[in-house]
């Protein structure tokens, strides 16, 4: 019979494994709008299997929301019980809390995880679809069994007239009690098909446990790993809650198809580097911290020398310790630690550039790597950077990265990919450089700028050029650093090399990030 709508009724219970507030559903529903990936994963589901795009929806809840809470079985639909039965497995698994880590609050995360357990619920759905049959037939039985009930009421009240003319408790001449029997079957019958899904659940429970397990450790390891490439290229947690859904689809493509992506290692590796010896720097010191001394130098006071200033009585104490120069201060020794102007990296691009070197690291690999780095030392400092690609004379291209304003991913991706081949001229990309620091101290008085030459060649310059370059390096106060990749002989004592930087350093072993850790406690 149907319902006031004209409907059939539903069954009763609920259709979603997970509890969910509206918000958090459009959270879902917005999401697979936008995803092509879902929403095509729903659809071939959905031609083979019942129900399979309420259990998407459940596994991405489950991923989402904070604190997830799967319904009891009592509060499903019979038809979904296979779906809460799947959900309840995903949240039990060993790996589930370390996949929340990643994809709790972040709805690209938690729909990378669905797509990421795709391939086992698959299989999970072909090898289960008689227990799926059977959750059906229960719920179709339970359906049928409510509807005799509701006519046989009826067929009762019309009945009426003529059971009181036969007089009250007449049976029929076969001595059956009427009408109100007839639920009686449908309702035997609707309880045997549930007892049979029920079986049937139970029996494929432990296959579920295995490819629940299954599908949440491949969505751990697609998860992290997407998580791990985002920040080896730079890409905060913060900018990429920011970026809308397909922008940050596009972007994890590109990283995982692009020319560098299978350094994004590397890079992460330089990067992690670059913080721990931004975190080694001692503020407003110069060179390397090696021990404690003695001295006035109020800026390189230990914290225990300081303490004495918050006790009265120790006060003159340190009063007459400064007098005479007995403080004890941070020790350290090397070369005045930052500059002020801008940090500009010139990365040599020459066909040879591509041979690879210990662990199939290309030369390139390595001096975008460290170049990348730079960049964050740059920022982290509040300098501007500038990438300078070069290699012929006549190619050259110029990545500007202003420290007042972000660093747009997609520009930094095309710094980190560009490769203009060709031979090794150093004049004119050092002459760039000179030229932007020149730019900087005359329009905003800043100077210390510092250069970093990554090369693995090594070329001749005209002596007019070197008088040119002595004379800007005089006025502007900045530094030449050189890194020689892969080519010993250009660090030979009177190589050109030599001769322009101030600090110059051969890299041999292209696995190891820490060959020019130093750098970054100088820059």
């Amino acid at each position: 019979m149907a319902d006031s709508t004209g409907q059939e009724p539903t069954e009763p219970g609920h259709t979603g494994a997970v509890a969910a507030d509206p918000y958090d559903r459009i959270a879902w529903r917005d999401l697979y709008a936008r995803s092509a990936a879902l929403r095509e994963l729903a659809a071939e589901l959905a031609a083979r299997h019942a129900h399979t795009t309420d259990l998407l929806a459940d596994a991405f809840l489950a991923a989402y929301l904070a604190a997830p809470r799967v319904r009891e079985a009592a509060e499903m639909a019979p038809s979904r019980l296979f779906n809460r039965e799947v959900v309840a497995e995903l949240a039990a698994s060993p790996g589930f809390a370390a996949l929340r880590r990643e994809t709790a609050g972040d709805p690209y995360a938690a729909a990378l995880a669905v797509l990421a357990e795709a391939p086992a619920l698959r299989l999970l759905l072909d090898r289960t679809e008689p227990v799926r049959e059977a959750a059906d037939r229960a719920a179709e039985a339970r359906r049928r069994a409510g509807r005799p009930a509701r006519t046989a009421g009826e067929t009762a009240r019309q009945a009426g007239g003529t059971a009181g003319a036969l007089g009250a408790g007449a049976t029929s001449a076969d001595g059956a009690a009427g009408p109100a029997s007839a639920p009686a079957a449908p309702a035997g019958q609707a309880s045997r098909a549930e007892a049979a899904a029920r079986q049937a659940l139970e029996a494929a429970t432990p296959g579920i446990r295995a490819a629940a397990r299954t599908a949440t450790a491949q969505a751990v390891r697609v998860t992290r790993e997407e998580a791990a490439l985002m920040r080896a290229w730079g890409v905060g947690h913060g900018e990429l809650e920011r970026m809308p859904y397909e922008e940050r689809a596009r972007l994890a493509e590109r990283l995982r198809t692009g020319r560098l992506a299978r350094w994004a290692e590397l890079i992460g590796r330089f990067r992690q580097m670059a913080d721990g010896e931004r975190a080694r720097k001692v503020e407003n010191a110069t060179g390397e911290l090696i021990g404690v001394t003695l001295g006035d130098d109020l800026s390189r006071v230990l914290p225990s020398e300081l303490a004495h200033l918050g006790l009265p009585e120790l006060r003159a104490v340190f009063a007459a310790r400064y007098a005479a120069g007995e403080l004890m201060l941070y020790d350290s020794r090397g070369e005045q630690t930052t500059g002020q102007g801008a940090v500009i990296a010139c990365v040599d691009t020459s066909h040879s550039m591509y041979e690879e070197g210990p662990g199939g690291i290309t030369r390139e690999a390595w001096s975008k790597a460290c170049a990348l780095a730079l960049l964050d030392q740059a920022r982290h400092a509040r300098r501007d950077f500038v990438g300078i690609l070069f290699s012929a004379a006549d190619k050259l291209q110029v990545f500007r990265f202003p420290a007042d304003r972000p660093a747009p991913v997609e520009r930094v991706l095309e710094f980190a990919e560009t490769f203009l081949g060709g031979g090794t001229s150093y004049q004119r990309p050092l002459s760039a450089a000179a030229a932007l620091l020149a730019e900087e101290f005359d329009t905003a008085a800043r100077g210390r700028g510092d250069i970093v030459l990554i090369t693995d060649d090594e070329c001749g310059v005209t002596e007019q050029w070197t008088r040119e370059w002595q004379e800007a390096r005089h006025r502007l106060g900045f530094r030449l650093f050189g890194l020689a990749v892969g080519a010993p002989t250009a660090t030979a004592s009177g190589s050109v090399l030599e001769a322009l930087c101030d600090n110059l350093r051969p890299i041999e072993d292209l696995t190891d990030v820490r060959a020019a850790a130093d750098l970054f406690r100088l820059i």
